[in-house]
């Protein structure tokens, strides 16, 4: 009885030690997993912490590299924007250099008299005539027995003035056109003989003074007068419709009333150019009224 219940007594301790070992190891073992498992975890955060380390460093080299490349972007747009205004500049002076060689071409094929101031101002040599006169075709001439001319380059301008009249049912002729240095000679002879000299210097201009030898001036003409010029031409049909329309095809009025020049001819007319026959007639105001300097600026649009 007595080793029974040491026996027993014996077993509960063994038990007791069994127990106590098995909680021992597995409080153990909870240390080891729970150490494992913190070891695991640091080396993550390490590896962690690394890679955080080596991103930012590839994130300043790549913000770093974003900056230099925007200065770089920066420094290249200034340096086309250069380029830009220089390239500018250049086709700026280049379209100034091209309009200057086009004007003085143009210039160079337009005789520089043909705006010159004549009336008792400059001279026309006894050698002067026209490089190109054209034979004004007879319907548009008032005599039928007596040629016409006019400058070629400008006769478009008084045809299209005399076809636009005509249009407008106003008959409107050439009595005269070109005049040679002769001719004028010898149609001032005939006035002076006929109503002298004080009075032939009134109206008729001496030789080399003319406009008619630029081949630029007309005498225009409408029925009713039995061929004659008079200053009751201001009275027509015809001396209106030029007045109100002659400046658009370049021509203008050269002698009107009160000019310093010659008495009113109210049928004397001259091709000035468009430019500067609108210039005129906008302003109200007369050829000789110009300076000669302003004038020889519109020579190079005179056939425009």
């Amino acid at each position: 009885m007595m080793e029974y219940k040491n026996i027993k007594k014996n077993g509960g301790s063994v038990q007791l030690w069994v127990a106590l070992s098995v909680v021992l190891i597995i409080v153990a073992g909870g240390f080891v997993y729970s150490y494992v498992k913190i070891t695991a975890l640091d080396k993550q955060v390490l590896s962690l912490s690394e890679n955080l380390a080596s991103t930012t460093a590839t994130l300043y080299g790549t913000a770093g590299s974003l900056s230099n490349a925007q200065n770089e972007i920066a420094s290249a747009k200034s340096n086309i924007d250069e380029v830009k205004d220089k390239v500018g500049g250049v086709e700026q002076t280049v379209g100034s250099i091209s309009g200057t060689v086009s004007t003085l071409q143009k210039l160079s094929t337009i005789d520089p008299e043909l705006l010159k101031k004549y009336s008792k101002v400059y001279f026309l040599n006894e050698n002067y005539t026209p490089a190109h006169l054209k034979i004004i075709p007879q319907e548009y001439v008032y005599s039928n027995t007596v040629q016409e001319q006019f400058l070629e380059e400008a006769w478009p301008f008084l045809q299209n003035l005399l076809t636009a009249a005509k249009a407008d049912n106003v008959a409107i002729y050439v009595k005269s056109g070109f005049r040679s240095f002769a001719e004028q000679k010898k149609v001032k002879s005939e006035f002076t003989v006929v109503y002298g000299a004080g009075t032939a210097n009134s109206f008729s201009a001496d030789q080399g003074y003319s406009e008619h030898q630029l081949g630029t001036a007309v005498d225009f003409i409408t029925g009713g007068f039995g061929g004659e010029l008079t200053e009751d031409f201001d009275t027509t049909a015809a001396f209106k419709w030029l007045k109100d329309n002659a400046y658009k095809f370049g021509f203008e009025l050269s002698y009107p009333e009160k000019n310093a020049y010659y008495t009113y001819e109210p049928w004397h007319w001259r091709f000035v150019g468009v430019k500067l026959s609108t210039y005129l007639h906008t302003r109200g105001i007369n050829f000789y009224d110009l300076d000669q300097r302003d004038i020889d600026t519109y020579l190079v649009n005179l056939l425009d």
